[in-house]
């Protein structure tokens, strides 16, 4: 399940990506998303960092896990369906296998932040493969 509509800048340390909150059903009703749905979308733009870094050093895109969340703040309970965010992610510590990134969201009358801490294992999982 993809949520990010696009990327919309990306740097060596941090990535940009846009969407439209939508009315899917996944993780709301058809007319709200709750707020705590922007960990999952701060975890995608994340996913996308890091795989855009995987692609420009030329080496397979991996599997990540979300360790955690901290300071999860947010001025809205939900977010309306239709509603246009921007997810900002910065890598902000980035020791071997682990990572945590600051991350912001914001839309109309929306400023939500937090630090997502991510793991990266060293080994390659193929999860095509099977059992």
């Amino acid at each position: 399940m993809v949520l990010l509509d696009r990327i919309i800048d990306f740097d060596e340390h941090s990535l940009s990506a846009e969407l439209v909150v939508r009315n899917d059903g996944l993780l709301g009703n058809d007319q709200t998303v709750p707020a705590w749905a922007g960990i999952e979308y701060m975890a995608q733009a994340v996913a996308a960092y890091a795989g855009i870094k995987s692609k420009q050093a030329g080496e397979p895109i991996k599997l990540g896990f979300l360790l955690g969340t901290r300071r999860y703040t947010s001025n809205v309970a939900s977010f309306d369906v239709g509603t246009a965010l921007t997810i900002l992610v910065k890598n902000i510590i980035q020791d071997d296998n682990l990572g945590v990134f600051d991350c912001k969201i914001h839309g109309t009358g929306i400023e939500i932040s937090a630090n997502l801490n991510v793991y990266q294992p060293p080994i390659e999982i193929n999860l095509a493969a099977k059992s």
